[in-house]
Formats: C-alpha cells, sequence, structure tokens
C-alpha cells in the first residue's frame, strides 16, 4: 500500500488536522488551498475511509484520522530528520537528542556546551539516576552508574570514565566494631546501601564477588552516603576521588579487605542499530572527551 501513497497526501493531511483547517493548512505548507485539498480526498480515496469530518465552520477528524495522525507524526519527524541528515554529509548535528543521565554537576556544563557548539540540534534531557528497563526506548543516549558486570541488552554500552572504589568507616565505628578485614565481617556490620541503584542491596567486588550486607540507612546518593559514614551510621562503599579528602584527614579510615571493590563505571547506553545517528556520535565522543579533560 506504502508505494501507492505519495508523502506529500501525508504531509497536507498532518498539516490540516493541526490546524483543523485546509486554508491555514495551505498557508503553513505555502501551497495552493486547492492543492492541499486534494492531497486529502486522494489520500481518503486511496484508504477509503474518511479522515476528517468537514463542517461549514470547522474540520474535525475521525477515529480513523486521529488513529492515523498519532502513529503517522513521530515516523514524519523521523523521515524529515533523516533526510536533513543525508542532505547535509551526514556530518552535521542536527534533529532531536533524546537524553537521560544522572544529575552530575560537572554533566550541566558538558551537555549546555554541546548544545551551544550544534544551534541545528533541538536536546531534551531527563535527569534519573535509576532508569527503569521500559524507559530506555524512549531516549537515544542513557548515562547511567554501573559497577561489575553488565546485563545483556539490545543496547551498545560505551565506558565514559571509570574510577577506583574503596570501602570506608568513621574512627568512632571502628572503635565499636574492630578486626574488619574480609567480606565475611563487613556482611554482620552496619552499612550503608542504596536504596535502588546498583542492583540493589550487594555490594559488588572484583572477580564478580557480591555481598549483601547489613543496612538501617539507603540512599540514592554518594553525597548522603558518606555524610552517614562520616557521622558513624554504617561502612560506605564510595569512589576513592569522593572521600580521598576525608581519608587524608582521618575523618574517615578506609577499610584493607581481602577482596577489592569493582569499580564504579559511568557508562553510556545507545541502541546498537548498525548505522548510529550522527548526534549520538557526536554527543558520545564529547562527553567523553570533556570528562577526560576533568580529570
Amino acid at each position: 500500500m506504502l508505494e501507492e501513497i505519495e508523502i506529500k497526501w501525508l504531509v497536507s493531511f498532518k498539516a490540516i488536522y493541526e490546524n483543523c483547517s485546509i486554508k491555514l493548512a495551505a498557508e503553513k505548507l505555502h501551497l495552493p488551498t486547492s492543492n492541499v485539498s486534494r492531497h486529502l480526498a486522494l489520500l481518503e480515496a486511496q484508504l477509503n475511509v474518511r479522515l476528517l469530518e468537514r463542517t461549514t465552520r470547522k474540520m474535525h477528524p475521525t477515529i480513523a484520522g486521529k488513529m492515523l495522525f498519532d502513529s503517522l507524526t513521530p515516523n514524519l519527524l523521523a523521515i524529515e530528520e533523516a533526510l536533513v541528515s543525508a542532505k547535509q554529509g551526514g556530518e552535521v548535528v542536527a534533529g532531536h537528542l533524546k537524553v537521560m543521565t544522572p544529575d552530575l554537576p560537572f554533566m550541566a556544563d558538558i551537555v549546555a556546551e554541546f548544545v551551544v557548539n550544534h544551534p541545528q540540534l533541538r536536546f531534551s534531557c531527563d535527569t534519573q539516576l535509576n532508569p527503569k528497563g521500559g524507559l530506555l526506548d524512549g531516549f537515544d543516549v542513557v548515562l547511567t552508574f554501573n559497577r561489575g558486570q553488565l546485563d545483556d541488552s539490545g543496547w551498545v554500552a560505551k565506558e565514559m570514565c571509570r574510577w577506583a572504589s574503596c570501602v570506608v568507616a568513621a574512627p568512632s565505628l571502628l572503635d565499636k566494631h574492630t578486626n574488619i578485614d574480609t567480606l565475611e565481617a563487613l556482611s554482620k556490620q552496619p552499612c550503608i546501601t542504596t536504596h535502588s541503584v546498583m542492583q540493589g542491596m550487594p555490594w559488588r567486588f572484583k572477580d564478580n564477588i557480591t555481598l549483601n550486607v547489613q543496612s538501617r540507612f539507603k540512599v540514592n546518593s554518594g553525597h548522603m552516603a558518606k555524610s552517614a559514614a562520616l557521622k558513624g551510621i554504617g561502612f560506605a562503599l564510595l569512589p576513592l576521588h569522593a572521600c580521598a579528602a576525608e581519608i587524608a584527614s582521618g575523618e574517615l579510615v578506609k577499610i584493607n579487605l581481602n577482596n577489592e571493590p569493582e569499580d564504579l563505571v559511568l557508562n553510556a547506553f545507545y541502541s546498537g542499530k548498525k548505522h548510529v545517528p550522527v548526534k549520538v556520535k557526536r554527543f558520545i565522543e564529547h562527553v567523553q572527551l570533556a570528562i577526560k579533560q576533568l580529570e
């Protein structure tokens, strides 16, 4: 059926639907009113269904018309972006880039700089620390923290940065809990864990070792975890760079265990399709380079 329908009919239908008027649609498309009206008539004839009800005052979509519009709009936008990209040689960053990322202080400037550098780009960003699997399909790039082996998925994972991690505790806590040098000993101590991210409760160590720890304090924030550790609430698993100053000052003590914690990794996930849009490739390259410059 597709070969029997012309794109210009669909474009005219979309404009009429959005403006509830053939005249206004024609003005928007810079076409004669007769052309736009004919496009609608040809489309309805080919589909053998009424898409818009005409009255003397206004046009109203039929059920079939609404169904066609809802399905058609994102596809026409995708076709338009593809044509623009192809026309410009596939190297100009344009179209609509949808990104999900944790709300990291350094990411704000990195993202803003990317948008400034690419004025033809439309950008949307959702800041979430723990994206659910079903949400990923609505985004071009998803940045998220991981430890250890990644789950299999249809997405490509690109490492943005990696931070060595360590287990720390306040001296006041270590006065009460001594000889913590094995994972078995640590599993019996009060710990500060994540509420939902990093696969929840288990702490991950190298060689694919996981450890279930005891916790009455659960947060999805490294800053809150460090503050709780400083107060002696529990042992915390933190990136080394995030607590290096407190370790140097003696406010926190690095725990030497028989197993080393997994690194904290910021990964960028994107679709594994053969032709990755230039906007996605350039964004990932920009983020990776910008983070390296911060290190």
